[in-house]
């Protein structure tokens, strides 16, 4: 089924045809997301360095400003990106934990560092 535009669905099904495609999508962003996670892990020299507030903060003020731009609702961006920088912060950790227990591990991240225009 061709994915519509919002503004061009006549149908429940176009509507949920659309909503899967763009899950499918974010899906992929969170994991070159959580690729750029495993790149801070393998960087940052301590572990104390993963938890980080002061960018937690500016994370979530950047994420909200940009809802607000794009005239979501007040409110949703900060609760998303709470739950998705406290995510990926135990991500981070567990990471960290992982190559410093097994440094050999660092070569099999080098792939989610690796992805066309992750600039």
């Amino acid at each position: 089924m061709t994915v519509l535009p919002p503004e061009a669905c006549q149908t429940m099904t176009e509507v949920r045809a659309g909503v899967d495609a763009l899950d499918r999508e974010l899906v992929a962003l969170l994991a070159r997301r959580f690729g750029y996670m495993n790149a801070a892990a393998r960087i940052k020299p301590a572990r104390s360095a993963v938890r980080d507030e002061a960018r937690k903060a500016q994370v979530i003020a950047n994420a909200a400003a940009a809802a607000a731009a794009a005239g979501l609702p007040a409110g949703l961006a900060e609760s998303l990106w709470e739950t998705l920088v406290e995510a990926s912060i135990a991500h981070e950790f567990g990471v960290w934990d992982r190559l410093r227990a097994a440094p050999d591990l660092a070569a099999d991240l080098a792939p989610d560092l690796a992805t066309p225009d992750a600039a």
